[in-house]
């Protein structure tokens, strides 16, 4: 039935009923588009048609028969999030997850299985402190040591969280688990896709503390998650090799080194340091009313040394896959990553080392 994906592509577009009854041309009123998505009853082809290109979506996925649900949604808010938003989000990870997930089946592919450690969900009672533990635990259960992370997107998708990147207005970021039916459920974080690559990786860290922390009442939940994130991203004993564990000054080249190494904001660096020891009370002080005059800690939050975003790649790769394999057509991969067919033809444009480089070595 044609209910739940029509529901779910018009919430994705941020459209209400009475605005897609407008973008279909008044072809049928907002009251029959309601009674389609209670699935009371099923529009002709011609407004099928209609719907599909308003929505940007073909009419076999209008019409496919594939369940899933978002379950346990926890928002990273800012100030003023409306539900409206939050209703558009949420159809968005879906939209794009059901994608994500279609082309793992077309190439035949399992989905990585969320690697879990088996003492998770790692228990937070009475203290900040015991955050920090849980990030070193599964630091170790993943093998990673105490060397900063490269690529954080790359190493959570390696371990089975699918990591994809929204435009979002009032929200961070995300998780949530999505259940399809007959089938597990798979961990899903979401990032702006409008924040600079060292928020985005603080969000990220912050909400996989969200995944394997169970935090106990009378414990502040964010700030637990904020102290997973700064142990996650900055292990104690690499800060203590590059700094000292004692600091009551430090100059602002070391902390752009620092944050060129960790791959996270200055700010939550010295937050970092504050919690290890490293910063006296003073200097942390100094340091942010010196951070405020700057700017820096009022939007856009822009500090020196912006950091390139890490943009998910594994489902533009797997539908690159499924299409010089003929899992796909053309128009297909062009509907999977919403470009247009023209664009796909320039994303797949790779000039080849013609005979004279080939021949030097170029």
């Amino acid at each position: 039935m044609i209910g739940q994906r029509l529901k779910l592509a018009r919430a994705a577009a941020g459209l209400s009923l009475r605005g897609l009854e407008e973008k279909i041309g008044n072809r049928v009123t907002a009251q029959a588009i309601g009674k389609y998505e209670r699935n009371e009853s099923m529009p002709s082809s011609g407004v099928l048609i209609a719907l599909a290109s308003a929505l940007d979506v073909s009419e076999d996925y209008l019409v496919g028969d594939q369940e899933m649900v978002l379950e346990g949604i926890e928002f990273r808010k800012k100030k003023i999030t409306g539900k409206r938003e939050e209703a558009q989000v949420e159809a968005q990870v879906l939209h794009l997850l059901e994608r994500y997930l279609m082309i793992e089946e077309l190439l035949h592919l399992p989905s990585v299985e969320w690697d879990r450690p088996r003492e998770a969900p790692y228990p937070v009672r009475q203290s900040l402190g015991e955050a920090d533990r849980a990030a070193a635990s599964l630091r170790d259960h993943w093998g990673l040591g105490v060397d900063p992370i490269p690529n954080l997107v790359e190493l959570l998708e390696e371990h089975g969280i699918k990591v994809l990147a929204i435009d979002l207005t009032n929200i961070d970021g995300l998780t949530a688990r999505v259940r399809r039916s007959r089938k597990g459920a798979v961990p899903v974080i979401v990032v702006n896709g409008k924040d600079w690559g060292e928020r985005q990786r603080f969000t990220l860290a912050h909400e996989l503390g969200h995944m394997v922390m169970d935090v106990a009442d009378g414990v502040d939940e964010e700030k637990a998650a904020h102290r997973f994130a700064g142990a996650f991203l900055m292990p104690a004993d690499a800060l203590w090799s590059e700094i000292g564990k004692h600091r009551t000054s430090i100059s602002g080249k070391e902390l752009i080194y620092l944050k060129r190494l960790f791959g996270v904001s200055i700010q939550a660096i010295t937050y970092r340091c504050k919690d290890l020891g490293i910063f006296s009370e003073p200097l942390f002080r100094r340091l942010f009313q010196e951070f405020n005059r700057l700017g820096w800690r009022s939007p856009p939050y822009k500090e020196p040394e912006i950091l390139k975003a890490e943009m998910p790649t594994r489902f533009k790769r797997l539908t690159f896959r499924a299409l010089s394999e003929g899992a796909v057509s053309e128009s297909k991969a062009a509907e999977l990553l919403s470009v247009p067919l023209h664009a796909l033809d320039a994303l797949m444009d790779v000039n080849p080392p013609n005979e004279a480089d080939a021949a030097n070595g170029g």
